[in-house]
């Protein structure tokens, strides 16, 4: 099995394999409390424009998840934000995504054989489900801070899935928490608790907290529809 790192929307388009699009802080953190809380379909669009259009598309009560700068969207149910996907009574609901890095990741790699989102809360099953499926190629896509910085935490989630997939028991519970101190420090500034609170900084870094992947299916239309797989 060979395994790149690559990062930002640049290495979502020249992904091949098996390919792995991490973003921890925060789009694949929010999909995977989001499943956990009963959402019946998620689907990653583009532009809040595709949510409003996909709204008006499908049948039953749906709610609109996203950000832009960081902040909820106008006319959005939620921010990208975990701690308020834990307040939304969402069994049976359709969830529209939309993030700066995360989603954009997802559907910008075309190249891929198969696509599934990952965050540190659930790496450990994500490399479990890689080494059942023992692709030839896996790319792991570290996203950043809105697809155009290197972050700590997308390539410490990337490192991690790498080191379990090589058979390196790599023990990464004091990076996790130093997080705080570097890239996770945004999510206790004053200026942020309305949008980026502290407990997403802990919910986002809660390490193997679930044992399923988040699969995504590109759709004709261009957009994604992601999909819970217990592993």
């Amino acid at each position: 099995m060979e395994i790149r790192i690559s990062e930002f929307v640049e290495g979502a388009k020249n992904a091949e394999g098996l390919t792995v699009i991490i973003d921890v802080f925060r789009a694949f953190s929010v999909a995977c409390y989001a499943f956990d809380g009963g959402i019946s379909r998620l689907f990653d669009v583009s532009e809040p424009e595709d949510a409003f259009t996909l709204k008006e598309k499908y049948k039953g009560e749906i709610i609109l998840v996203g950000e832009r700068d960081e902040k909820k969207i106008s006319g959005f149910d939620a921010g990208n934000s975990p701690t308020e996907i834990l307040q939304m009574n969402l069994s049976g609901k359709i969830m529209m995504h939309t993030t700066t890095a995360g989603t954009n990741g997802i559907l910008s790699a075309a190249g891929a054989t198969e696509i599934v989102g990952a965050s540190l809360i659930n790496a450990s099953a994500t490399a479990r489900y890689i080494r059942q499926a023992s692709p030839e190629m896996v790319t792991l896509v570290a996203m950043g801070y809105r697809a155009s910085m290197s972050t700590e935490e997308d390539l410490l989630c990337a490192r991690y899935i790498r080191d379990l997939l090589t058979g390196r028991n790599t023990d990464i519970r004091d990076e996790v928490k130093n997080l705080r101190f570097s890239s996770g420090s945004r999510f206790f500034s004053p200026d942020n608790l309305l949008h980026s609170p502290p407990s997403d900084f802990f919910l986002c870094t809660d390490l193997n907290r679930f044992d399923f992947v988040i699969k995504a299916g590109i759709t004709s239309e261009g957009y994604a529809e992601l999909f819970k797989i217990d592993v």
